[in-house]
């Protein structure tokens, strides 16, 4: 594997402004510019920061040129990279005062990897660190390192070798890491630290975090605001996990008919939170609405209100009759612990509004006593609008990767989210720059119908331009939210960013385009390269369900990934669910994004056998010479000493007959050429007309 070399600033204090993500993004747009223009000058950066997403909704590109010569009248004078980041801060400053407040502390309701001052709440550290210490206390590797002091700094140094937050996020989302992929052997040398961390963002990823501007070194070097960041998105994901009626259908008590309960199922888990706090206090009496998790619950009363409600055996007038808020504050949080309620923030976090530790706070009641009744027609109503589970599992996969491509919309659930068109857009451009014609298009909230369909319309104009298969399917089937058209639409447009990523990664041989049947080919040349027996007959290979193709694939590319003590023979179904849990953490420890579920791999899914296995081909390919590889892909003497990745493109290239023949490799070195079944087309979007 390669060692991460990240970019250098001689000046520590502004390195520790960017994350290296930033640094990489911002090196590179400069690099960008020194490449056209021979040097960089501070004429140039106006135009450069308009088309930056921190700036672009803030300022016009006269208004940071304004900006600029406030600190430098010579518009024509170079500049180095490190009076680019300092231009940067600047300007960054500027537009945190224009919003009206900082971005910097970490929250449970947003992502925090944005790197203004970066203060750290102390209230939220300790609160973290609390909830550390409680659930990871019997855990076997972590116990000797527990409890943390939550006035030190143990919390980061335990964090920097990754075991911490790869422990913490299967207490959130229990099964999403097969521990035995964790290193945790007592020091671990720089790469087991480097995969434990690819390990920890990957699946991080997979269960809802959002880390675009999170890479492996901030890990490594504990930068505590990016730490504390993830840490609240683990334990909020953790937290509101049975905010959705798949996990408590009685939620649907909290609406009245069927457009009601689409809404709902629309509804971010924060969101429903405070529905349900709303619905059980208008039901004590109390006669305002709380919209937020800070200054409407300031003084209390709400709290007490809602304790008096769900557990009036535990609670009583004495919280509303003080005039006091420290005081209430203190005897909500008794009555709360009489419920068995964490103690995750203290009567001063009340008084002062902690947002992330209010939620946290209230999302511990309801998981306590959520005071919803059992109506057995409402629950079977509710039953009938929850998905089957590979819809379910598709619509999964879809959501978390949209949301890992750092579009500005979080999606909370597809099939509602993806109606008004707006979101598809974002992907659309995300993944085909410039495809979207945002002149044509309509921001949300839309309150006129015909908007949604325009930007559905373009949303299908774009897809058959990108050959999508779109059969007698218009803009208003999304509006009409049809889950089968909108999963298939998400599909090709999955596969299309996958495809184009390895694309471009072949442009350097000026190759043909990369097709599913290169990418079976490429999977079964890698895995007898190796010197190991499987093949894969095509994505639909029921013998793939076992795992064993997939651990020598990975094998292949990464010798020392696979821990082959710890594969079994993937005979029995219990086998074959260890193997392809194994699979899904080893991939993701190398470096794959990936978002299937082991189900996707026993059952033989083939849009995700597809997906995982040009994720692995991705990331092979990535590698410089000699890193992963060092032999060429196909018995060719023109090519024995091509090493890494114009090796394996080219050697892709040579097989000009990969898109209409797979590979079968037989004994000795003939290959029998057999019909891909991804030839046709697997997943037509076709409208069924009446």
């Amino acid at each position: 594997m390669s060692s991460f070399v990240g970019v250098l600033v001689s000046d520590p204090w502004l390195q520790s402004q960017f994350t290296q993500v930033e640094l990489r993004t911002l090196k590179s747009r400069f690099l960008s510019i020194r490449t056209q223009s021979g040097r960089v000058t501070v004429g140039d950066l106006p135009a450069l920061f308009v088309k930056l997403k921190a700036f672009s909704e803030m300022f016009t590109e006269d208004e940071i040129k304004a900006v600029l010569e406030e600190s430098c009248k010579d518009m024509d004078e170079e500049i180095d990279f490190e009076s680019f980041l300092r231009a940067h801060l600047n300007l960054q400053a500027r537009a945190t005062t224009k919003s009206g407040g900082s971005k910097n502390s970490s929250s449970f309701l947003k992502a925090t990897t944005t790197t203004f001052q970066h203060t750290i709440n102390v209230s939220e550290k300790s609160s973290y660190v609390a909830h550390i210490n409680s659930y990871l206390a019997e855990d076997p590797y972590m116990k000797k390192y527990l409890p943390i002091d939550p006035s030190s700094n143990a919390l980061f140094d335990l964090a920097k070798d990754g075991v911490l937050l790869c422990k913490l996020i299967n207490v959130a989302v229990p099964g999403t890491i097969d521990e035995r992929a964790i290193n945790t052997k007592g020091v671990l040398n720089p790469w087991e630290r480097n995969e434990n961390h690819t390990l920890c963002l990957n699946s991080a990823k997979a269960i809802g975090c959002t880390v675009v501007n999170i890479g492996t070194q901030d890990l490594v070097e504990a930068r505590p605001h990016l730490v504390l960041g993830l840490i609240s998105q683990i334990i909020k994901i953790q937290l509101l996990a049975d905010l959705n009626l798949k996990k408590t259908p009685q939620l649907v008590e909290l609406v009245d008919d069927s457009k009601d309960v689409e809404e709902l199922m629309g509804l971010p888990p924060e969101k429903v939170l405070l529905k349900w706090m709303n619905f059980h206090l208008k039901k004590a009496g109390y006669e305002k609405q709380v919209t937020n998790f800070s200054s409407d619950v300031k003084d209390g009363e709400a709290y007490a209100y809602l304790l008096n409600a769900l557990a009036p055996e535990h609670s009583g007038p004495a919280a509303l009759d003080t005039r006091d808020p420290a005081e209430r504050a203190n005897m909500v949080l008794e009555h709360a612990e009489k419920l068995d309620c964490k103690r995750y923030l203290t009567p001063k976090d009340i008084v002062e509004g902690s947002p992330n530790l209010n939620l946290a706070f209230v999302a511990q009641i309801f998981q306590h006593r959520n005071g919803l009744t059992v109506d057995s027609k409402k629950m079977s109503f509710a039953e009938m609008m929850t998905d089957d589970a590979q819809t379910s599992r598709e619509e999964r996969c879809f959501r978390l990767w949209i949301n890992s491509l750092g579009t500005a919309t979080y999606v909370n659930n597809v099939f509602e989210d993806v109606r008004n068109g707006w979101v598809l857009l974002e992907v659309l451009d995300k993944v085909s720059e410039g495809s979207v014609n945002w002149k044509q298009a309509t921001k949300p909230p839309i309150k006129m119908p015909f908007r949604k369909v325009e930007n559905c319309n373009q949303v299908i104009k774009i897809g058959k331009e990108l050959n999508f298969s779109l059969v007698n399917v218009a803009g208003n089937d999304i509006v009409q939210g049809n889950k089968k058209l909108i999963l298939a639409y998400l599909w090709q447009l999955m596969r299309f960013s996958m495809l184009q990523l390895l694309k471009n990664l072949r442009s350097h041989s000026q190759g043909k385009e990369i097709t599913d049947a290169d990418i079976l080919l490429w999977a079964n040349n890698k895995v007898k390269k190796a010197g190991r027996t499987s093949q894969m007959e095509s994505f639909k290979d029921k013998n793939l369900s076992n795992g064993i193709f997939f651990l020598e694939l990975l094998s292949s590319v990464e010798p020392r990934v696979v821990n082959w003590s710890l594969v079994t023979k993937g005979e029995t179904d219990e086998d074959k669910k260890l193997n392809a849990t194994y699979i899904i953490s080893v991939a993701r420890k190398l470096g794959c994004s990936i978002f299937l579920l082991p189900e996707d791999i026993i059952e033989v899914n083939q849009k995700m056998i597809l997906i995982l296995t040009a994720s692995i081909m991705y990331w092979s390919l990535l590698q410089p010479a000699g890193e992963s590889d060092s032999t060429p892909d196909t018995p060719n003497e023109s090519n024995e000493n091509e090493t890494g990745l114009a090796g394996e493109i080219s050697n892709l290239a040579i097989n000009d007959s990969a898109s209409d023949t797979v590979g079968s490799p037989e004994d000795g070195n003939e290959q029998s050429p057999h019909k891909s079944e991804n030839d046709e087309p697997s997943d037509n979007v076709e409208n069924e007309q009446s």
